[in-house]
């Protein structure tokens, strides 16, 4: 089977090549220069005080949840055994991190329309036990925000936001992925920009910047500033420096391909990011209605990071008929991200808890699939989709 209309593509030529060559010339291939300045570049595009830019969306996730245990700030650290919130629906490693620090995860279901979080649900899941709350975009498409803001309002709950699927949405005209204390990004092939892997954390809080900066390599002090919220004062021996370890750390550097690749792609993201929302209302006025599936329900300002196609209630039509006929079609498609990710075997191995039912997102698992979105013109594919 020919594949016609791909889950995604690329938006690199001559500037993408240019760049790279340019690394290659300069012979330094690690973090180094190109990557600073695709931080300060991404930092100023978002509206962030700080960006760290690391090797993936998924250690974006692992840094910036790693630093909020290490704050010292009582309003913002974390302990093992909070209680976090989180959507049912989204990508393993929306959940891995938290996990991994200890976290108890609360599991709450997602709208069947916007495919985030369903309010209701998440109103009533906030307790005074609640320390944080994931909020995920999914698919391109931003929460609610002021809703979100209004159930929180007056509690000591952090707010966290996984934006990998979602760069450059907005919500009253504020970029996804700044709402929360911490926000992720992706820049993996398949998303909004590619630099080939990578991702970004943004934050406006220079303590927990300083920090990630330390965590996202090695836990060392090298790439800290010489007066920094987790030494205080470093000395002036570069020497004594190079080595010197104050945090449990990783490796989640990126490379300076990376960063480079970055540089030019942030360039082209407003205009990516306009032909997929091009193609978003078109998608909203020819399928709004269709007879077979549900797409999904705009919130502010949508990316559109794919199309999700929800099978109708009651049709008799099985999700696995459904992708025969998208693939006979031409059509690459997936599953929308993980389903109800609280049905993976995985979970045996955290702690968690389930807020009232998940149907929603039983549904989703079930009946839920999408297919890609582009930045350029694909009236052919979703001409294809209207006569399935």
């Amino acid at each position: 089977m020919t594949v016609k209309y791909p889950l995604a593509t690329s938006s690199w030529d001559q500037a993408e090549h240019d760049a790279l060559n340019r690394v290659i010339a300069s012979d330094m291939f690690s973090m180094g220069p190109e990557v600073r300045a695709f931080e300060e570049q991404f930092a100023r595009q978002f509206g962030s005080k700080h960006a760290v830019m690391v090797n993936s969306g998924s250690s974006a996730n692992l840094l910036m949840t790693a630093a909020l245990f290490f704050t010292k700030n009582p309003g913002l650290k974390l302990e093992r055994g909070d209680e976090i919130i989180v959507p049912a629906v989204s990508w393993s490693t929306t959940y891995y991190p938290l996990g991994q620090y200890g976290l108890r995860m609360k599991f709450v279901d997602i709208d069947l329309g916007t495919l985030n979080y369903d309010l209701e649900a998440l109103a009533a899941a906030v307790t005074d036990n609640t320390r944080a709350i994931m909020v995920v975009n999914l698919l391109g498409n931003p929460n609610d925000f002021d809703a979100i803001n209004k159930i929180i309002d007056g509690r000591d709950i952090v707010v966290i936001e996984d934006n990998c699927e979602s760069m450059g949405a907005t919500f009253n005209g504020k970029q996804a992925g700044t709402f929360g204390t911490v926000g992720s990004y992706s820049a993996f092939f398949s998303h909004h920009i590619s630099t080939m892997e990578g991702g970004i954390v943004v934050t406006d809080d220079e303590e927990l910047y300083h920090i990630m900066l330390s965590l996202r390599a090695h836990g060392w002090t090298r790439n800290l500033p010489k007066f920094n919220h987790v030494t205080g004062e470093k000395s002036d021996d570069p020497f004594e420096e190079s080595f010197r370890f104050v945090l449990p750390g990783y490796n989640l550097r990126p490379l300076e391909m990376s960063g480079a690749l970055g540089i030019e792609q942030l360039k082209k993201l407003p205009g990516l990011i306009e032909g997929r929302r091009v193609n978003g209302a078109m998608l909203q006025a020819k399928l709004g209605n269709h007879p077979k599936f549900i797409i999904q329900r705009e919130i502010g300002a949508s990316s559109w990071f794919g199309f999700s196609l929800v099978l109708r209630p009651d049709l008799g039509l099985q999700r696995a008929d459904f992708v025969k006929k998208l693939t006979a079609a031409g059509f690459e498609c997936r599953p929308i991200v993980a389903g109800n990710f609280a049905k993976n075997e995985v979970m045996k191995y955290f702690e968690y808890d389930i807020h009232g039912e998940l149907s929603n997102a039983d549904y989703i698992d079930q009946f839920g699939l999408f297919v890609g979105n582009h930045h350029f013109p694909i009236p052919d594919a979703i001409d294809a989709l209207l006569a399935l």
